[in-house]
């Protein structure tokens, strides 16, 4: 299936490729012409507007969007409803908040333009591994892209699936990284624990590599904290200063709206804000952990 990929950075690259090596055209276009030209390299054929993308693409075309939450996505959208056709479908496969998907799927009815919100989990292992998607939109427009979705998934019948109409995938997708949030404050927590138990003398490294295997808190996450503890048990070289890509905020909005009590997830983003106003071992851990699934970037120490 021929697809447009709008947006190359490093999760945009990585699904470009991953189509391309799934037997798929892609067509990519950046405003950074470096990325263009690496996704040539690669083998997708270099698109420099998005006016050339509808010259590139036989109708329907399908264009997938993969640009940071919030004004970027904003824009490009608003400038595809001007260079696509009826007929045509835009992917937001971005974090961007469920309502403005809605919005966005309502104003390009409006023109006759498809949409499809695509909540997307994987990050940086997501080439190898595959993606989650949490899919929202027409269901005959969700199911005539059904060759993307497998192709992208960790199997054509694993880690992906329509959840719901318009806005339904950016809901789930906002949920799933407010447990995220919780679980990783746990995994912070508990380690901290054991390291100031000091005369025991605790490997940290050594207990996540435990708990790995058999162990009722086995996980992805754990995993990944411990390939985060291998070498440097103190983290001394991540200041303790962790991020947060505004979905748990918007999880927390959201159970307040619904009258639905959410404690570990309210106090899990509590602790991010807390992580930038004093030193803690727990933050540096989140943000170590943070980088390994998503490469996302820490600050030194």
């Amino acid at each position: 299936m021929d697809i447009a990929m709008v947006g190359l950075g490093k999760m945009g690259r990585n699904m470009a490729t991953r189509l391309l090596r799934g037997g798929h055209r892609v067509v990519a276009y950046d405003v950074n012409e470096a990325a263009i030209l690496a996704a040539e390299e690669a083998g997708a054929e270099g698109a420099r507007s998005l006016e050339e993308i509808t010259v590139k693409l036989a109708a329907p075309r399908s264009v997938w969007i993969m640009v940071p939450s919030g004004k970027i996505t904003e824009s490009t959208v608003s400038a595809l409803s001007e260079a696509l056709e009826a007929g045509d479908t835009v992917i937001d496969g971005g974090n961007s908040n469920y309502k403005d998907s809605m919005r966005r799927a309502a104003s390009l009815a409006g023109k006759s333009i498809h949409f499809i919100d695509v909540g997307t989990s994987g990050g940086v292992w997501g080439l190898a591994e595959g993606y989650s998607m949490m899919i929202g939109g027409e269901p005959e427009t969700v199911e005539r892209h059904r060759p993307i979705f497998e192709t992208l998934a960790p199997a054509p019948d694993k880690g992906w699936g329509y959840v719901g109409p318009n806005g339904a995938g950016h809901f789930v997708k906002m949920v799933h990284n407010g447990i995220e949030y919780g679980l990783m404050q746990a995994y912070a927590e508990g380690f901290e624990i054991m390291k100031a138990k000091e005369e025991f003398g605790l490997s940290l490294h050594q207990i996540a590599e435990i708990w790995r295997y058999g162990s009722v808190v086995r996980s992805w996450l754990l995993d990944l904290t411990a390939n985060a503890l291998n070498g440097d048990e103190s983290l001394s070289e991540i200041k303790p200063w962790v991020a947060d890509s505004g979905e748990g905020r918007w999880t927390v909005a959201e159970a307040m709206d619904l009258d639905i009590p959410a404690p570990v997830i309210t106090l899990a983003l509590q602790a991010r804000f807390v992580s930038r106003r004093e030193d803690n071992y727990a933050a540096r851990l989140l943000a170590a952990m943070r980088h390994q699934f998503g490469g996302h970037a820490v600050k030194k120490a």
